[in-house]
């Protein structure tokens, strides 16, 4: 499973309809939060999504995306929780964590661990990887890769049968890479497991103008969340505020070759229709959406 439920995706007011940004990730049960704006653990709660967090992504420290951290580990601390949680995020994590967790009179039943990442850092994961990309936001800011490992290529139970490898444990060990002898012979992982089969990709850029490493990290993912404040009718604003237009971004999709494109960061100006974006956007990239509060997107395996 590879779940991305958006629990926040107004653009730096929230409106009655839209929280601040706060993305969670649901990866074969493991629960990751990207941005964590005011009201996500209410967020959270609405959604049924639980808060066995094992850590949090912070693109940026504009009050948008982390003011709602403070709350959520209070929350969590007095529902008992003792397993770390690690927080990273661009520079000053250390010292903006450190002032969070001290942050009022209570004291945590649980370690909070801070990291600073940098363009390219990578956080290996065992299975898969997150890795730090640089985004154009005017202070340090980060966008996150989300990306699993090759899986070993499918087993020919057929071909295996054929070669005399019994129904079993022989079966396992071939699976695991392993060689076994039937009467003498060898038989190979190769002979009975097809090709790698590749893992699934989604990126996250936060706010941020369009950019070469968010296009670059976005090269033939499942899933480009980008940012989308605004339509091209506001370019200069966007080029002021530093953020993307639904145009630009469906642009840079379109060179990735995504499969598909969520536009998140709406401003307020669209709390009325989000249409105005969505025809922005559609017109460059036909595969592309509008987030909206508690929108799931599961993305599938492929062997292709």
């Amino acid at each position: 499973m590879l779940r991305v439920t958006f629990l926040g995706t107004g653009g730096t007011l929230p409106t009655p309809n839209r929280n601040p940004s706060a993305i969670l990730i649901n990866r074969e049960g493991e629960l990751m939060l990207f941005d964590c704006g005011e009201g996500t653990q209410q967020q959270m709660m609405r959604a049924k999504t639980g808060m066995k967090l094992t850590s949090i992504y912070i693109t940026h420290f504009h009050a948008d995306h982390f003011l709602g951290i403070p709350g959520l580990i209070q929350t969590m601390s007095f529902n008992g929780r003792t397993e770390p949680l690690d927080i990273y995020g661009p520079r000053w994590a250390k010292q903006l964590v450190r002032l969070l967790i001290e942050l009022g009179y209570y004291r945590l039943g649980f370690h909070i661990e801070a990291h600073e990442l940098k363009d390219g850092d990578i956080i290996d994961k065992g299975p898969y990887f997150i890795k730090a990309v640089a985004t154009d936001h005017g202070v340090p800011s980060l966008g996150y890769a989300l990306e699993e490992k090759r899986r070993i290529g499918r087993f020919n139970r057929k071909r295996a049968t054929e070669l005399g490898v019994p129904v079993g444990p022989m079966f396992s060990k071939l699976q695991r890479g392993e060689p076994v002898v039937i009467n003498g012979r060898t038989i190979l992982p190769s002979e009975v497991i097809g090709e790698s089969r590749p893992g699934r990709k989604l990126v996250y850029s936060g706010d941020t103008r369009p950019c070469e490493s968010i296009e670059k990290a976005s090269t033939g993912a499942d899933l480009l969340i980008h940012d989308g404040t605004m339509t091209g009718e506001l370019k200069d604003w966007a080029l002021q505020t530093k953020h993307s237009t639904a145009g630009e971004a469906a642009d840079l999709a379109k060179k990735a070759g995504v499969k598909q494109l969520v536009l998140t960061h709406i401003s307020s100006r669209y709390s009325e229709s989000t249409e105005p974006l969505l025809h922005e956007a559609k017109d460059i990239f036909e595969n592309v959406r509008i987030a909206q509060e508690f929108t799931e997107i599961e993305i599938p395996l492929s062997d292709q």
